[in-house]
């Protein structure tokens, strides 16, 4: 049986490839790992869009046109996960840890899915993030 094939994006703040750690902010990270599945490779990516207003990301423009099946991700806003999600990516809830550690998770089908009321509604004082 064939395991999961699929590229898979991982925001992170620095630039360890699948060492790095997952970052909790989809939109503001400085590089995406994207590991595909299928061809067992590895491609970083740098976020061209993360110095945007808070609300006004642009995920597709984050991963600089690249296209994914899913991204795997401490904590996202509401925008962006809606803009994810109509463009047929999937957006799931990181675990603490590396990429290679949430890989392997999302591999086992131990991370869950982001549904729309666990977004972030912003990141000023007394904004709240549930992640």
């Amino acid at each position: 049986q064939r395991g999961i094939t699929m590229k898979v994006a991982f925001p992170t703040r620095e630039n360890k490839e699948i060492e790095s750690r997952v970052y909790g902010h989809f939109g503001s990270a400085h590089y995406f790992v994207v590991v595909d599945t299928e061809e067992n490779s590895t491609e970083i990516i740098e976020n061209p869009d993360r110095d945007h207003l808070h609300g006004h990301c642009q995920p597709m423009k984050a991963l600089n046109g690249r296209r994914v099946d899913a991204v795997v991700v401490g904590g996202i806003g509401g925008g962006a996960l809606r803009k994810l999600l109509m463009e047929g990516v999937k957006a799931y809830r990181a675990a603490e840890g590396s990429v290679r550690d949430n890989l392997e998770l999302l591999i086992s089908g131990k991370l869950p899915e982001f549904t729309p009321d666990q977004t972030c509604a912003g990141h000023g004082i007394g904004d709240s993030c549930p992640h």
